[in-house]
C-alpha cells in the first residue's frame, strides 16, 4: 500500500541526530555543482533581493532576468523607487504582467523610506504590501540568515515527490502540511543556502514534466520514484476555472499621427495602464457590430475604418483574451470623455499590456508598408 504522508516523527529525529537531514544536505551539494549564477545571488542587500523575489512571483528567470537588470538600471536604491510617479514604475514593469506586483512595490518602497531602512526582521518584511509568506522567508533567509523556509511551486513539487505526500497543495490541510515539512527540514544553521537550493533543484532537476530521475542524487529515497508516481505529484484538488473574454481595440489615428489613450480603471485587469478605445463583446463580434455599438457612436461615422489584426490570443492565469485589432482614421478630433489625445512620438512613454503592445506593434508594421 503506498503510503499518503511521510514519517514526520522519524524526519524529525533524522534532524536531530545530524547538522542537517540527509535530504537537505544532498540538496545543498547538489545545488553547490549545478546552481545557476544569478545577479541577485550571493548578495546580502535586501532591496535588490527583495526586488528579484517580486519579479520572480509569476515570472520564470529567463524572463526576470533583463527585467531585473533594467529595473535596478532605473531605480538602484529604494529611496529612487519611492521617489518616482507610478506611471514610470509601471512603464519599467510593462511586459512582466501582474501589475498589481509593480504597484504594490512601489506603495511599499514609500513604506520602507517612511521608516527610514528596510525592515530586518521576516515579520517586518512580510508587513509589507505585497509581500507574503514565501516572498518575506526568501528575503530574510537570503539577506540576514534568518531561519524560515520557503514554499513555492517547485518546493511542493519536490517535497511530494521524495516523500510521497498525497495531501492536496491547494487546500489549508495541504499548506500546513507542507510548511511543516519544510520547516522540519530546514538547514538552520544555512537557511539561505538551503532554500536556493531546493529552489534550484524543483526548477533545474525535480522538473513539471519528464525529470530524469536517473541522475537523481535522490534516487534511491524518493517514494514517487519508487511508486511510479512522478507524473501524478504533487496533487491539486481542483482545476482554474477559465473564462473567456472578447475584445475588440480600436486604434483611433488622426493625420499626424495622434491617437486616443485612456487609463484602465481599478476591479479589472491591468489596472492603471493604458489602452485605446476598447469595446468588450459576449462573443467575437464582427467588423458592423463594432463600429455599430452605441460607444463608437462619436467617431464612427466620419472615420474610415478597417480590421488590422483578429484572433489575438492573450492568456491569463484566470481569462482568456480573444482580441480583434481595428484601426479608425479620423479627419478631425472627436470627443471621447476619459481619453487623452497623445503624439504617436510620446506613445512609447505610456504603459500598456502585452496585449496592447502588439496593437501598436501591428499599427507600426501597416505604417512602414504604406
Amino acid at each position: 500500500m503506498k503510503p499518503t504522508r511521510p514519517d514526520y516523527s522519524a524526519i524529525q529525529a533524522d534532524n536531530t541526530a545530524a547538522e542537517k537531514h540527509p535530504f537537505s544536505a544532498a540538496v545543498e551539494n547538489w545545488y553547490l555543482q549545478h546552481r545557476r549564477s544569478l545577479p541577485w545571488r550571493d548578495i546580502s542587500d535586501p532591496y535588490r533581493i527583495w526586488i528579484s523575489e517580486i519579479i520572480l512571483q509569476q515570472t520564470r528567470v529567463v524572463q526576470g532576468y533583463d527585467y531585473y537588470l533594467r529595473f535596478l538600471k532605473r531605480f538602484p536604491d529604494v529611496f529612487t523607487l519611492a521617489a518616482a510617479d507610478e506611471d514610470e514604475v509601471l512603464q519599467q514593469w510593462q511586459g512582466l504582467g501582474y501589475y498589481s506586483r509593480a504597484r504594490n512595490l512601489h506603495a511599499a518602497a514609500r513604506t520602507i523610506v517612511a521608516a527610514g531602512a528596510f525592515p530586518d526582521t521576516y515579520e517586518g518584511i512580510r508587513a509589507l504590501k505585497g509581500v507574503g509568506d514565501y516572498t518575506a522567508a526568501a528575503i530574510s533567509s537570503f539577506a540576514y540568515g534568518l531561519p524560515h523556509a520557503v514554499i513555492d511551486g517547485n518546493v511542493y513539487r519536490v517535497l511530494s515527490r521524495h516523500f510521497g505526500v498525497e495531501t492536496p497543495i491547494d487546500t489549508t490541510a495541504g499548506k500546513r502540511e507542507f510548511a511543516a515539512l519544510a520547516e522540519l527540514l530546514l538547514d538552520r544553521a544555512e537557511p539561505g543556502l538551503y532554500n536556493q537550493a531546493l529552489m534550484d533543484f524543483g526548477a533545474l532537476q525535480c522538473t513539471p514534466k519528464a525529470p530524469d530521475c536517473t541522475v537523481c542524487p535522490q534516487f534511491d529515497t524518493c517514494i514517487a520514484r519508487q511508486n511510479g508516481d512522478v507524473s501524478r505529484l504533487p496533487v491539486k484538488s481542483k482545476r482554474t476555472a477559465v473564462r473567456d473574454r472578447y475584445f475588440a481595440y480600436v486604434y483611433l489615428r488622426l493625420p499626424h499621427g495622434e491617437t486616443y489613450l485612456r487609463r484602465r480603471p481599478a476591479g479589472d485587469i491591468w489596472q492603471g495602464l493604458y489602452e485605446p478605445f476598447l469595446l468588450e463583446f459576449k462573443n467575437k463580434p464582427d467588423l458592423a457590430e463594432v463600429f455599430t455599438a452605441p460607444e463608437a457612436a462619436t467617431f464612427s461615422s466620419s472615420a474610415t475604418y478597417r480590421l488590422l489584426r483578429e484572433n489575438v490570443l492573450h492568456v491569463l492565469t484566470h481569462q482568456r483574451i480573444h482580441a480583434d485589432f481595428y484601426i479608425a482614421d479620423l479627419a478631425r478630433p472627436v470627443d471621447l470623455p476619459g481619453f487623452q489625445l497623445v503624439p504617436s512620438a510620446e506613445r512609447e512613454k505610456y504603459a500598456v499590456s502585452r496585449l496592447v503592445e502588439q496593437l501598436f506593434e501591428a499599427v507600426e508594421a501597416e505604417e512602414t508598408t504604406v
